[in-house]
């Protein structure tokens, strides 16, 4: 599909750089009211996840997925919860495995094209008798739900009717370059910092899984997934890491209506992380671009919700209404 360059969406004043457009809203968005009911279900593979739920009899679903080192808890899923079960969808928010507040059992974590767990998801989604279903994923949830998507391709479960994604690295090895630069480590010293806590976790689970190094020994993400990810998930080292995880190769064989919402100042997104020729040539794919936004932010003035919340629900309602 064409792409859409999107001009019109401007931050509040206050949110002046692609900084505070990404830290503020994650750091100091309080979102309300929202009342999960806690479920955990068994995975094939001997572990467990845990979902929440917004359940109020509608006959129409959103699953929505976190960002890497997020949960059910972040506002952003909290917003996609608020809004859409005020106009009559249920919620489906799920949690990475290590992410609901309680460590995983298996020897793995996840990562951003784990999508055996996303299929776990929708097949309870399924179990519970929702005619229509769509997804959303915000960085790397919006990774999963894209690769899960394209990688089913015309398999898809019927009842899945559309996708989107925000904030989303199609592209690993682009975004693990963003995060490398001098302006852009704070955001990878936080994610590397956060996953030390897990990982020397999951070696006392399992000794002498994997040598543990200090975080800070790592000069970017892609010496820390050659020393961890890659190994713990039977990759040769990071590049073969994210060729085979990332979602961009999977893009071309998506086949439902799906809205990619990137902003050009994200600070973790550069090069093929803004799929414009993959999108010219899928039909299913709409890639909007907009000058703001930062990373997973989109705040609005004067509004509770998010451009990107507001952006999802108005997507979602024209699929449904047309199929």
């Amino acid at each position: 599909m064409p792409i859409i360059r999107n001009n019109q969406y401007k931050p509040p004043f206050y949110l002046f750089n692609q900084h505070m457009e990404t830290i503020f809203p994650s750091a100091l968005r309080k979102v309300k009211g929202v009342q999960y009911e806690r479920e955990r279900i068994e995975t094939t593979d001997g572990d467990f996840l845990d979902i929440d739920w917004v359940k109020n009899n509608n006959s129409r679903l959103i699953i929505a997925s976190h960002g890497l080192e997020g949960s059910s808890d972040r506002p952003y899923i909290l917003g996609i919860a608020k809004l859409f079960s005020q106009n009559d969808w249920d919620v489906l928010a799920w949690n990475c495995r290590s992410c609901s507040g309680e460590m995983n059992r298996r020897e793995f974590l996840y990562h951003h094209g784990f999508t055996q767990d996303v299929e776990e998801v929708v097949q309870k989604a399924m179990k519970e008798g929702y005619n229509e279903i769509v997804m959303v994923g915000f960085s790397m949830g919006g990774s999963l739900t894209l690769k899960y998507v394209g990688e089913n391709g015309g398999n898809l479960y019927p009842e899945i009717k559309g996708a989107m994604a925000v904030s989303v690295p199609c592209n690993l090895s682009s975004s693990s370059r963003m995060l490398a630069l001098k302006k852009n480590k704070f955001y990878q010293n936080r994610f590397m910092r956060k996953l030390d806590i897990k990982l020397r976790e999951k070696e006392e689970q399992y000794p002498n899984l994997i040598e543990i190094k200090p975080w800070n020994t790592f000069t970017d993400f892609h010496e820390f997934d050659s020393h961890y990810s890659a190994k713990i998930f039977g990759y040769k080292d990071a590049q073969d890491f994210y060729d085979n995880v990332q979602c961009y190769p999977h893009l071309k064989n998506i086949t439902i209506p799906t809205l990619i919402l990137n902003a050009l100042n994200d600070p973790m997104l550069t090069g093929d992380c803004y799929p414009e020729s993959v999108a010219e040539q899928n039909k299913y794919i709409e890639l909007e671009l907009t000058q703001h936004g930062g990373h997973v932010g989109y705040l609005q003035k004067g509004k509770k919700h998010t451009y990107a919340e507001e952006r999802a629900l108005s997507f979602f309602s024209k699929i449904l209404n047309k199929s």
